[in-house]
């Protein structure tokens, strides 16, 4: 598919870096489930297999060597945390997003620090996981869009976003795939206040259910990583949200 053309959802195509399209990795025992999954995902103009179990997923994926994964916690042989430890034996930076019938405050941790970078709790809709996917994706830096930028600057702070690298006043600055994602929201934003909601709503793509202590908790990272020891270019603004914009000197 011509990544210059929406994909059939009327989304931008979304491929990975080299052009190929994403591919994605459906694990689910319900075979009607997964169908539809992978329907909604091959919609996107992605390649996409399914295992209906844990076994099969992790021989699938040493097969598909997939970009992301959609996965079911409840499997018939072996749970979806211990898939994710073989998982990312066969492909470390594999993005994952979980299916889970439990929506408990302790089972998304155990999903978040097994390694899973997001959750979707059943029921859901499609358009939700489509959605969940190509954030993760997109921060990951597994895939892209043809709109997407080669470099953003605000001040000494330099994005790349081709090389993927953050340098302020010339000195490397490593981030997570969802620090990336927020700083670049930033950086394409100068010294425009945002909001909570719109930080949410831009940085991880769905609604976050109100639950906008994520933006603080990532905001605070950034700090600690863009400003640390120097003049401070990230914001708060009382009540109104944040805003970057270059150091004063």
């Amino acid at each position: 598919m011509n990544a210059s053309r929406p994909a059939p959802s009327g989304l931008p195509v979304l491929t990975r870096p080299d052009g190929t399209p994403v591919r994605v990795l459906v694990v689910d025992d319900d075979p009607d489930l997964a169908e539809v999954l992978c329907g909604a995902l091959r919609y996107q103009g992605w390649e996409v297999e399914a295992a209906g179990d844990g076994a099969t997923a992790v021989a699938r994926a040493r097969e598909l060597r997939p970009d992301a994964v959609v996965l079911d916690v409840m499997l018939p042989d072996i749970d979806g945390f211990a898939v994710l430890r073989d998982l990312h034996e066969v492909r470390p930076d594999v993005c994952v997003l979980f299916l889970t019938a439990r929506d408990a405050v302790e089972d998304r941790i155990a999903g978040i620090t097994a390694g899973g970078d997001d959750y979707v709790t059943k029921p859901f809709s499609l358009e939700e996981v489509v959605a969940r996917l190509r954030g993760l994706l997109r921060r990951a830096g597994m895939a892209r869009q043809p709109d997407d930028g080669p470099r953003l600057t605000v001040g000494d702070l330099v994005m790349d976003e081709d090389a993927r690298e953050v340098t302020r006043a010339g000195e490397l600055i490593e981030l997570s795939p969802t620090e990336y994602e927020l700083l670049r929201f930033l950086m394409r934003n100068p010294r425009r206040v945002l909001s909570k909601a719109q930080i949410l709503d831009r940085v991880w793509s769905y609604d976050f259910g109100g639950r906008a202590h994520v933006v603080e908790l990532y905001i605070s990272y950034l700090r600690k990583k863009v400003d640390a020891g120097r003049e401070p270019m990230i914001h708060t603004v009382r009540g109104a949200g944040y805003v970057l914009k270059p150091a004063v000197r």
